[in-house]
């Protein structure tokens, strides 16, 4: 298979007139009939022993009920740190053969080392954009480099440059729950918690994943998509909701 596929050939007529000619319209690319919907979850910083839907010891009733619907990968194999594991998990591939030996922000510039995943390394983003997949991308980035992660780029290698057609989520290693000043909706840095102090990003980022979701299965309901779900809540900063409290802590857990 060839990414991407290449240009068709003309298939219509071009006479001297319009009455003469026929027009032509390249195929739509679109998967095979049937093709699931996907999505790809990844905590952070947590393993098999924090779940219960892989026997651990915390509750995770919605994780569980996903999980009876899908899949459960109970052979991953972690590079022990964030960018690797997450650069090997979307290509498929070595980290050090995508840039990833290390985490981004220590990149160097060296093979293997330099956090710059380059275009033959296609990512699943890509991989099934080019197949007719809707593809999105919702929480943490640390898969680009911090030289390129400011608000004018260059964009190539955030996830909307990766083959990810929407991204919403903070880019680096880890931002507040409250206050993420790294936030950004595709290539925009957004500040939603200005004047909500009700704001959470756990709660914001499946709010924004589920009208996704939705938004594609009423648009164009015969188009699979795939959603890349990276929530950073289970990493420091541990920012809970003031609602998930409970009164013997001292807060009011209806703030």
């Amino acid at each position: 298979m060839q990414l991407p596929a290449p240009s068709p050939v003309f298939g219509g007529k071009i006479g001297t007139t319009a009455q003469q000619s026929t027009p032509y319209w390249p195929p739509r690319l679109v998967p095979r009939k049937g093709a699931p919907n996907v999505l790809l979850i990844m905590t952070d910083d947590s393993g098999y022993g924090v779940p219960s839907t892989f026997g651990g010891v915390i509750p995770t009733p919605a994780l569980d009920r996903i999980a009876k619907n899908g899949l459960r990968y109970t052979n991953f194999n972690s590079t022990a740190l964030c960018s690797p594991t997450r650069a090997a998990l979307i290509t498929g591939r070595n980290h050090h053969s995508v840039g990833f030996g290390v985490i981004s922000e220590q990149a160097t510039g060296y093979p293997g080392y330099n956090s710059i995943i380059t275009e033959d390394k296609a990512t699943i983003g890509r991989i099934l954009k080019d197949n007719g997949y809707r593809t999105s991308w919702f929480g943490k980035n640390h898969n680009t480099p911090s030289f390129t992660s400011s608000s004018i780029g260059p964009f190539d290698q955030w996830p909307t440059g990766m083959g990810f057609e929407y991204f919403y989520g903070f880019m680096g290693g880890d931002t507040s729950q409250w206050q993420p000043a790294n936030l950004a909706r595709n290539t925009t840095y957004i500040y939603p918690f200005i004047g909500n102090p009700n704001f959470n990003l756990i709660t914001a980022m499946a709010d924004e994943a589920i009208g996704y979701m939705n938004q594609v299965n009423t648009l164009t309901p015969d188009q699979p998509f795939f959603v890349y779900y990276v929530p950073g809540g289970t990493h420091a900063p541990h920012h809970l909701p003031l609602g998930a409290l409970r009164p013997e802590q001292g807060l009011d857990p209806g703030r």
